[in-house]
């Protein structure tokens, strides 16, 4: 029978196009042989001799997992279990100490695509197979870096691929500037809450359809995203990563984002939708983080409580059950879902525990896994299993073993969590407790028990990397990845999508648009030392908040606010912190403080009396009222008073720029106008005010009028509070916005606005 496939190489990977096929490829070093079978070529990848089912790409992804899965020994299931620490290319750029070939980076000689000791280490000893990429030098040093990763795995034991990941790497750098026609290290889009504000499915749909084609070219093949909690809480840190408060519209928006990502738009794709363009989501926060008591957040100690005090915990399901669990494009489900660090209190009814929703078998294997029936993988948030640090105000070093910090042993929280129905462990390079803890299920249900619990997930981490091509072409093209990462057509949808995203909230005497030219005043920014969010100290800043390279190509910029014809001022969001104080608790205090969104001083005179969530471990009353905390930013409310005062009568303009809902009362009416936005370059500002754009975005969440109804509002209940209402009548509520001509109502306000 006469071949029905062309052979071809490329640096050091040898590709086989199969007719009517997938692509086979395979690295010189790795020592694989091709099995041919009806003409056709097979990776012979566990080097028998012979074409066993998981090697066959004409079986379903189910079948060919399986087989693996029975050959793997627990050792193997155990690695395929882990998902890294978060690692950087090169290496020594990350969070943690790498060497190479026993030195350090600069030392060795190395080439930043080289993989380091530890690397090295994880992927043979530890059958590690998932791996978390941060920052990479350049799309060519990604690709490379994946093909040296790819090379190594599919030389050793059964020539299981990695399955590379990234949180989510599409952010705008603000300073830059946008040329049509040039590319860049890859395409910028507004943030997740900035796509929100856009209020437009299909615009989503098709930056998950780029994103997805750049991930694969920079060779990852799962996105940790979307973030799909409704953030109903407006205090909340992780807020911006989400697509606002309203359920419907984040379902929406979800769906539309996966079915971008994991719907494959290459050739050969599965009547299912998968294919060898395809990148996994692993959607987030089941069941939902984003009612945090007080709006504190669930990576630290003092966040660990999610409270439901509107008995409001099945909306939260909205998202999932409507958006990342019904798709349009044929993969059905998200492929992966990750629970979030909280503890979501009282919501158990059947074994009444308040413990790490990873640790919960009624959240997970209750509800996500027998009532919703979904069977895909299921991976813990980074470092549940770990000790507590010694430091609670801080990220690292330590732990998020929520429920279970005392009287378990790392083991026992890897066994917990296990027998609640997750799959994976993230932030875990360390075989050893898994395997302690199948150890601990033998002793109590036996080895066939824990053989098949073990194959379980196994089937489910190896569909998802099956699904895709996976095993059939791991390889990067490095040319095609400059080809495509990046490219002047991605980075013009994404800079559109930025415009679509900008909000005008007030153009008092339709002072906007403005023409060209016009003299600016810009005050600068003062930023003082404090400490950032992760607990580390940071620098005082003083300069200016925006690019002036950029904004010279639009006006005069002047320091003199008498010769200006208008002010131009750049602020963000009020930022109070975390709400915990280790100087409130070192001086006897419970340690808890307010989150505040206004920029002025802020006492909480209308908090609880006793908090709903608490234990007596550490603090039982988390109550904070009567305290007073001081926002890091107040000098942006008065560089907006001051240049009010300032300009004398002459326009004063407000960008916004907004992680989170703030309080714009206190200096809303010292502005004419105002235009927030979500994570877009300076650039897509500036031409939303100088007309070259009309703003379309609608606020994705509530703007309040006061701390007094923030305060007042239920955690977990959306739409729940008292709005700001301007000095031109105009009510800052979820779905407002201005376009030139007023009020914005359209198609979508009608589908999503409050009187839907």
């Amino acid at each position: 029978m006469s071949n029905k496939w062309v052979k071809t190489k490329k640096e050091t990977v040898t590709y086989i196009q199969n007719k009517g096929g997938p692509t086979l490829g395979y690295s010189d070093s790795s020592g694989i042989n091709i099995i041919m079978e009806d003409g056709f070529a097979f990776k012979d990848l566990n080097r028998n001799g012979k074409l066993d089912k998981y090697e066959d790409w004409r079986l379903p992804a189910e079948e060919r997992a399986k087989d693996l899965a029975s050959q793997m020994s627990i050792e193997q299931i155990a690695g395929l279990m882990l998902y890294s620490r978060h690692q950087a290319v090169p290496a020594s750029n990350g969070f943690f100490p790498a060497a190479y070939n026993g030195k350090s980076y600069s030392e060795s000689g190395a080439k930043p695509y080289d993989l380091s000791d530890e690397q090295i280490a994880f992927l043979t000893k530890d059958h590690l197979r998932h791996v978390l990429l941060t920052s990479v030098e350049s799309p060519e040093i990604a690709a490379r870096w994946n093909n040296n990763v790819q090379a190594l795995a599919e030389g050793v034991g059964l020539g299981i691929p990695a399955n590379n990941s990234s949180d989510p790497r599409h952010g705008s750098d603000s300073s830059k500037e946008y040329n049509a026609g040039a590319g860049g290290a890859i395409s910028m889009w507004p943030e997740t809450l900035g796509f929100a504000a856009t209020f437009d499915p299909e615009l989503v749909q098709r930056f998950g359809e780029i994103a997805a084609k750049e991930y694969r070219a920079l060779g990852l093949a799962t996105a940790l995203s979307p973030q799909i909690d409704i953030a109903t809480d407006p205090r909340w840190a992780r807020f911006d990563g989400t697509f606002g408060e309203d359920s419907k519209l984040s379902a929406d928006l979800a769906r539309a984002y996966i079915d971008g990502f994991q719907t494959s738009t290459e050739e050969g794709v599965n009547a299912d939708g998968w294919g060898a363009g395809s990148v996994n989501a692993m959607v987030k926060h089941w069941p939902g983080g984003g009612s945090g008591e007080g709006g504190r957040d669930a990576h630290f100690a003092y966040g660990k409580y999610a409270v439901y005090p509107g008995n409001n915990f099945e909306e939260h399901l909205v998202p999932f059950l409507d958006g990342a669990f019904k798709l349009s494009g044929g993969t059905e489900k998200a492929s992966a879902v990750m629970p979030y660090y909280t503890i979501s209190y009282n919501q158990d009814p059947v074994n009444g525990e308040n413990v790490g929703n990873s640790y919960n078998a009624y959240i997970v294997g209750d509800l996500l896994r027998r009532k919703y029936g979904y069977d895909g993988v299921v991976c813990t948030d980074w470092g549940i299993t770990d000790d507590l640090g010694p430091d609670i105000s801080r990220l690292f070093p330590g732990g998020r073993s929520w429920g279970v910090e005392q009287g378990y042993t790392v083991a026992e929280r890897h066994y917990k969590a296990l027998m609640a129905g997750v799959d994976q462990f993230g932030g875990n390079n360390d075989v050893g407790p898994i395997l302690d803890a199948y150890r601990i299920g033998v002793e109590e249900h036996g080895e066939a028990y824990m053989r098949r619990r073990f194959e379980q997930s196994a089937v489910r981490l190896l569909k998802n990397m099956f699904r895709i091509g996976l095993f059939e072409n791991p390889y990067c093209d490095v040319d095609v990845t400059e080809r495509i990462v990046g490219n002047a057509d991605y980075m013009t949808a994404g800079y559109e999508a930025q415009l679509k995203s900008v909000v005008m909230l007030k153009n008092k005497g339709q002072i906007l648009p403005l023409p060209n030219r016009k003299t600016v005043y810009i005050p600068t920014r003062y930023r003082p030392a404090g400490t950032n969010w992760m607990g580390f100290p940071t620098e005082a800043v003083e300069g200016y908040p925006v690019n002036l390279e950029v904004v010279r190509k639009y006006f005069n910029v002047t320091d003199d606010p008498e010769v200006a014809d208008l002010a131009l001022v750049f602020i963000t969001g009020a930022d109070s912190g975390s709400g915990y104080s280790k100087a409130d608790a070192e001086a006897g205090g419970n340690g808890y403080v307010p989150i505040s969104l206004q920029y002025k001083p802020y006492t909480a005179e209308h908090a609880r009396e006793m908090s709903i969530a608490g234990d007596e471990r550490e603090v039982l009353n988390r109550s904070y009222k009567g305290k007073t905390i001081c926002s890091t930013n107040a000098t942006d409310l008065e560089a907006v008073l001051k240049a009010k005062e300032m300009m004398k009568g002459k326009p004063v303009i407000v960008s916004l720029q907004l992680s989170k809902p703030t309080i714009v009362a206190e200096f809303e009416s010292a502005a004419d106008a105002i235009v927030v936005a979500f994570g877009v370059q300076d650039q897509a500002i500036l031409d939303i005010l100088v007309g070259k754009s009309e703003p379309s975005g609608l606020l994705p969440m509530q703007m309040p009028a006061n701390m007094k109804t923030v305060e007042e509002q239920l955690e977990d209940v959306p739409h729940d509070m008292e709005v700001h209402i301007d000095t031109e009548g105009n009510a800052y509520d979820f779905a407002y916005g201005l376009s030139w001509n007023g009020v914005i109502v359209d198609e979508r306000t009608k589908h999503y606005g409050k009187s839907r």
